[in-house]
């Protein structure tokens, strides 16, 4: 009996962690399906293709993801997991700096940068992509956020500073120049969003219901 016709439990896509033939079975999947979202976007990514390049039964592609938005889901989830810790300078500037170079270094990766790029379009027209995108970011925001508390703490910061908007200041233009000009952003980019990030943040810009006046 071949393995693709043994009857399997059907869990929601990106809840399952065992090890075993499972494991190695979902890790080989995805890194295909990340590598066919590289090479040519959402719109070409077939599940029977990522099957052949995976090396496993196209039926067992299709019984434990089902779908092509439920297997970039199931990416999005492996790659929360896969990112790397958080990094303690012992100042505010230094850690923003980290994870603005961190973001930087993944966005100008030839394979990560065309990843994020294609998983970003088809999060704008499925409901169920959309949701693990935010749920990578927001994986990002809670290991990064300490960051930011801990500048409260040493002085650094205002009472009241929003630690995920400030994490989130840091990003967010390095995304916006890889969406807005196909390009991926380079070192001083990293520098400059941090710099940004840092001055808006001492200026109380992100303080919990701080009011700006103009």
């Amino acid at each position: 009996m071949s393995p693709d016709s043994e009857p399997e439990p059907e869990p929601e896509p990106g809840t399952l962690r065992p090890g075993g033939r499972t494991a190695r079975v979902r890790t080989a999947v995805l890194r295909a399906a990340g590598d066919v979202l590289a090479e040519r976007g959402v719109d070409r990514l077939d599940l029977s293709d990522v099957a052949r390049r995976a090396e496993v039964g196209k039926t067992t592609v299709y019984r434990r993801w089902g779908s092509v938005p439920a297997l970039v889901a199931d990416l999005l989830v492996d790659m929360a997991e896969q990112s790397l810790p958080r990094e303690e300078t012992g100042s505010l500037l230094g850690d923003l700096r980290a994870g603005a170079l961190l973001v930087q270094r993944t966005l100008a990766d030839p394979r990560r940068g065309a990843l994020f790029r294609a998983v970003i379009a088809a999060a704008t027209c499925d409901a169920r992509t959309a949701e693990a995108l935010r749920h990578f970011y927001d994986v990002q925001v809670t290991e990064w956020a300490p960051c930011v508390e801990q500048a409260v703490a040493r002085g650094e910061l205002p009472a009241g500073t929003d630690p995920s908007q400030v994490v989130r200041a840091v990003s967010a233009p390095l995304y916006y120049e890889l969406l807005t000009t196909g390009t991926a952003p380079d070192a001083p980019a990293a520098e400059r969003a941090a710099l940004a990030a840092r001055a808006a943040a001492v200026a109380g810009v992100y303080v919990h219901g701080q009011r700006l006046m103009g």
